[in-house]
């Protein structure tokens, strides 16, 4: 193999009912620091039904290609279409790097892919940097978020890596921006479609994604039960805001595994996040410490969650919440 024939940034850009996820965008950004850094270009790789209007949000972002695949077998994500389609294209066009997100769609596919092209994958990865000789280092938490591990594939191309959600920033939009866009048409290998979309069902939990909210009132051990937390969704009403927590009420069972904020759950930069009761284990504030400003609450004068915080009260968060809310009532009522 010869890595020079490998050249230009890909990123799959991931679209649900023809909107294209935040992530995506996210990883434009990023691609486009790595690219100035190889001088290379920015490959957004769009697939779908109907997709030609979901191009220009690509651009706009950072793109300076897109590869749009139109075709009725790619309305729905369905795995083994998605497979040979993105195959065919790396196959193809010779990327030398490959981002996805770490969706459930981007983890699904991601492996597939590396294992098809016989080349490494690295998940979860919270940092990309190029070299100096010009390899990508991806960089993700190991042994439970205790220590950091940068990986490189020095010997097989594309370098491909899954990237959280929320963890790497978009550019700035700048309207009206375009660039060159490429129609490609898969071949279909029908005997290996084993799976196909009979009825699509869509969950209505009518709540805002924690990764894409302003502001978070995320509770820890420290509120402790169903009743406490009822406390912090009243908060959150008086604020437009979500309600998130720490791994500890996960495994517990008082709130979802999608409000989950930390290492194991999702990376989050609101505005304004509230940590209430929360210690501030270094597997969750690896998902929360770039948010913009952070009030934390505490018993425990000592908890790392302070070392973070731009505003840090102890007490006990039980008994302050219910008078911050009542006060914010007030003031927001004015």
């Amino acid at each position: 193999m010869n890595k020079n024939d490998y050249k230009n940034i890909f990123v799959f850009a991931e679209q649900r009912g023809g909107q294209i996820q935040s992530v995506a965008l996210e990883l434009i950004g990023k691609a486009c620091d790595l690219a100035q850094d190889l001088g290379q270009k920015v490959v957004a790789v769009l697939a779908g039904e109907n997709i030609d209007s979901m191009i220009p949000t690509l651009f706009e972002y950072g793109a300076d290609e897109v590869i749009a695949i139109d075709n009725p077998q790619l309305k729905h994500y369905l795995t083994e279409q998605y497979a040979q389609t993105i195959y065919q294209v790396i196959t193809e066009f010779k990327p030398n790097i490959v981002l996805f997100g770490a969706t459930t769609i981007g983890r699904d596919l991601a492996p597939r892919l590396s294992a098809r092209l016989t080349t490494g994958l690295t998940a979860d990865c919270t940092k990309l940097e190029i070299s100096e000789e010009k390899e990508l280092m991806m960089t993700r938490p190991a042994f439970g978020g205790n220590l950091m591990a940068t990986i490189v594939c020095p010997e097989h191309r594309p370098q491909m890596s899954t990237v959280r959600p929320g963890v790497m920033q978009k550019k700035d939009r700048q309207e009206g921006r375009t660039g060159v866009i490429t129609r490609f048409e898969p071949k279909f290998d029908l005997e290996r479609i084993k799976v196909k979309m009979i009825k699509e069902v869509k969950e209505d939990k009518g709540k805002v994604d924690i990764s894409e909210a302003k502001i978070l009132v995320s509770g820890g051990r420290g509120i402790g039960c169903k009743d406490n937390f009822d406390k912090l969704q009243e908060l959150a009403d008086v604020l437009d805001a979500q309600v998130s927590a720490s791994r500890a009420m996960v495994d517990a069972g008082i709130i979802p595994h999608d409000r989950q904020v930390g290492q194991t759950g999702k990376t989050v930069r609101p505005d304004l996040y509230f940590a209430l009761g929360i210690s501030g284990a270094i597997q969750h504030l690896a998902g929360m410490e770039e948010s913009d400003f952070i009030v934390a609450i505490n018993k425990d004068k000592f908890a790392p969650i302070f070392s973070v915080s731009d505003i840090g009260i102890v007490g006990d968060a039980c008994k302050i919440v219910p008078l911050l809310t009542e006060r914010l009532r007030k003031e927001l009522q004015k």
